[in-house]
């Protein structure tokens, strides 16, 4: 084990059973390694989705506007319906409030819980030192930068670096702070990758099949691309769930995933 990596922390069941899919088909790996992003605005909408896919995919996430619309019971939800959940609230105030957000997780079954890294070391540090204690802890996983932001956009912030350069400024941080998670872009997977190991886990939004529109998102990758530099997850909203048939547009993903995973490094 790196000496990064926080000992105290249980490695979390679905994200141990992901890492250790040898024996399994390529098929079933790029099901532990697809995310589909539930960003609807009720539960009804979500867990419709969800129950279509279910056989299809294993891990669902939850981000801002869900959690606000229908609350924690949407997780549970989720769970009791053999779903891993990662739970994307970018977690970001002072360190106290940020440790008590970590804990009051606990009892919901999120296997992934994101906070910022924006949030600074003592904050990432709070959030950690929480999560030690809990008897089932999720997998905390700092942010870095969001896949919306470019140059541009992050010069408007008052950051004078490029986004790689921020990427690899707060990882680091987060490396200091005791973490092997980070949500990270595309385009910065091989950089956190090196600085990770092999026992990082990055989980990388901003993926785009070939066919799709790049929406909003400033930097992305095919699943191909992503998985080929070291992502560990891939997350998927858009071209899923806006797709006239979901499930067709999930199996075309799965099935390019499962012939990447063929050629990429196994984390």
């Amino acid at each position: 084990m790196p000496e990064n990596t926080p000992a105290e922390l249980p490695t979390n069941t679905a994200i141990a059973d992901a890492s250790s899919g040898a024996s399994l088909s390529s098929y079933d790996r790029a099901r532990q390694r697809l995310i589909v992003a539930l960003d609807f605005p009720t539960a009804e909408s979500a867990l419709n989705l969800a129950d279509r896919l279910g056989e299809q995919c294993q891990w669902f996430k939850v981000g801002l506007e869900l959690y606000i619309a229908a609350g924690p019971a949407i997780i549970e939800k989720l769970v009791s319906r053999g779903h891993s959940v990662f739970l994307d609230l970018k977690l970001y105030d002072i360190p106290n409030t940020v440790a008590s957000a970590v804990r009051a997780t606990a009892s919901l079954g999120a296997g992934m819980l994101t906070v910022h890294a924006s949030g600074g070391p003592a904050m990432l540090s709070a959030a950690r030192e929480a999560a030690s204690v809990l008897a089932t802890p999720p997998e905390l996983l700092a942010v870095t930068v969001l896949t919306s932001m470019d140059h541009e956009q992050l010069k408007a912030t008052g950051m004078n670096c490029t986004p790689q350069e921020q990427v690899a400024r707060l990882a680091q941080m987060g490396i200091d702070a005791g973490y092997r998670g980070f949500v990270c872009s595309p385009l910065e997977v091989a950089a956190l990758r090196a600085l990770t190991g092999e026992n990082g886990v990055l989980v990388t939004p901003g993926i785009r099949p070939s066919s799709a529109e790049q929406g909003d998102q400033k930097r992305v990758a095919t699943p191909s691309h992503a998985l080929g530099v070291g992502a560990s997850y891939l997350v998927v909203g858009r071209p899923i769930t806006q797709a006239p048939d979901p499930s067709v547009a999930a199996e075309a993903i799965l099935l390019e995933i499962a012939e990447a995973l063929g050629f990429a490094p196994s984390y």
